[in-house]
């Protein structure tokens, strides 16, 4: 070889390294640290034809600090990298990175020369050492392939901390704005008396500080997310998020994903990853209307969430463990559902832990005229009208009315009356309830017996309610205490 190629072999050795240390990141795309430093470590040994590459991180989080090592010469090396770490401990003490220094070589007799240097600015992210016994090392092109390689890890390491932190902003962001969004459409408080609303509001009391699932059954429109709401608020997971999901309310395809979540590229048109229900009610509680609705291939890892607290994203591989209280509601019979073998018996018992019945309005009557009023309060201050009053005959007719649509159907009437009233009195229409189809309810418990009892006084009295012929004293009540039970009743007289 002649003198001139022998002068200008090292620069081309050194080159050569450069290019193969610029193209390293695409051997490790969408790889862990651990991985990129592996890598880097192994080019080194190759370029710099070193006995030993050693690299010691701390990615800041608290964990253990994690130490690799490298070697062609000395094959266990990788399994020795504490040990390795700890002979070259002196040197890292006493000498300024980027230096040169010999140490006692840790693989036998001799010394190693060794230099290194810190990843980033900051000494505590961990450091890339290379050592090698060859004369001459390291020569200014051994340092200048040892920064370009230090650059490189540290380049990709910062790229996984703000691709960490993205993933977390992500998921703040995804829970706070479900708590924006559920806090919006939060309804209120329950409004009633009635005997078999308190039934159902002392089961939400015993069961609320408890961890077990509750399942809330119930016609469609009774407030079994009011139910869930209160369970929710008043347990330990108040702190923490409440998330609903209406499994009617999602295609069939798409509720995996929907619960569980997915990954970018997991299906065709996830475009990106998508935190599921599950995800975002950790440490809190999710709701699931209509789980009756979940088809019977999903229930199977529905029940798997519950028994076993842990899922997987779709397109991934990695398990997601969580600690969630799960609440469940249907308007549809599980019981005669399991019989016809369309929902899982193992899943039924599961869920119906602690069941709750809501009841229907109509079983509620003495509870209308209170609802009424407070769907007025709610409505009119949405529309901006100042209405202060319903119309005896109004209060009457929505007191007679079946309401197969429940409370829910009582709020939007309200809304439209409230809509179509002029003045400080709501008005009823006369189309308001036909047009629904109304019903007269037939209401057989101790509260109907009861008003169908007072209406009956009230007409034998000619409507008189005080003095020694009224309806007070023929019911053996106070004038005051009659008064207050039509309030609640909302028994009127009309004209």
């Amino acid at each position: 070889m002649s003198e001139s190629a022998l002068e200008t072999r090292p620069l081309q050795d050194c080159l050569n390294g450069l290019l193969s240390l610029i193209a390293a990141p695409t051997l490790w795309s969408g790889k862990g640290p651990d991985v990129v430093v592996d890598t880097v470590l192994d080019m080194l040994v190759r370029l710099l034809d070193l006995d030993l590459a050693y690299a010691r991180l701390d990615d800041g989080s608290g964990g253990a600090i994690r130490e690799l090592a490298r070697s062609e010469r000395y094959p266990d090396a990788a399994h020795r990298a504490h040990e390795l770490g700890v002979a070259i401990e002196p040197c890292l003490r006493t000498q300024q990175a980027g230096e040169r220094h010999a140490v006692p070589n840790p693989f036998g007799a001799g010394t190693l020369t060794v230099t290194y240097l810190w990843l980033g600015l900051r000494e505590g992210r961990g450091l890339v050492l290379a050592g090698s016994s060859r004369p001459g090392f390291p020569a200014e092109t051994d340092l200048l392939l040892l920064r370009v390689a230090v650059n490189q890890i540290v380049v990709e390491l910062q790229r996984a901390q703000a691709s960490v932190a993205t993933r977390r902003a992500e998921s703040a962001e995804a829970h706070n704005t479900h708590l924006q969004e559920e806090s919006e459409q939060h309804g209120g408080d329950f409004v009633g008396s009635s005997t078999s609303l308190a039934k159902a509001l002392k089961l939400v009391e015993q069961v609320a500080p408890t961890n077990a699932c509750v399942l809330i059954q119930g016609e469609t429109g009774t407030g079994k997310e009011l139910i869930a709401r209160a369970i929710h608020r008043l347990s330990q997971r108040s702190q923490h998020a409440f998330v609903r999901l209406n499994c009617a309310a999602i295609p069939t395809g798409l509720l995996e994903a929907e619960l569980f979540g997915h990954e970018k590229g997991a299906f065709t048109g996830a475009v990106a990853k998508r935190i599921g229900r599950f995800e975002l009610a950790d440490r809190g509680t999710i709701f699931l209307d209509e789980v009756g609705e979940i088809p019977l291939n999903l229930q199977a890892k529905l029940l798997r969430v519950l028994q076993e607290h842990e899922f997987e994203r779709l397109g991934s591989n990695h398990t997601q463990r969580i600690d969630v209280r799960l609440i469940a509601a249907s308007n549809r019979d599980l019981a005669q559902m399991v019989d016809d073998r369309s929902f899982r018996e193992d899943l039924y018992y599961r869920l119906n832990v602690f069941p709750i019945e809501m009841p229907p309005l109509r079983q509620r009557q003495e509870d209308i005229p209170m609802l009424a009023r407070h769907f007025i309060q709610l409505h009119a201050r949405a529309n901006s009208r100042s209405i202060t009053a319903i119309e005896p005959d109004g209060l009457a007719a929505l007191c007679r009315y079946g309401w197969p649509g429940n409370v829910r159907e009582l709020s939007n009437i309200i809304e439209r009356c409230v809509i179509l009233t002029h003045g400080p009195t709501l008005r009823v229409p006369a189309d308001a309830l036909k047009s629904r189809g109304a019903v007269v309810a037939v209401d057989n418990s101790l509260e109907g017996a009861q008003r169908r009892h007072i209406l009956h006084v009230l007409e034998e009295c000619n409507w008189v309610i005080a003095g020694p012929s009224g309806a007070a004293a023929t019911l053996g009540m106070k004038r005051t205490s009659l008064q207050y039970r039509l309030q609640k009743l909302g028994i009127v007289r009309r004209p």
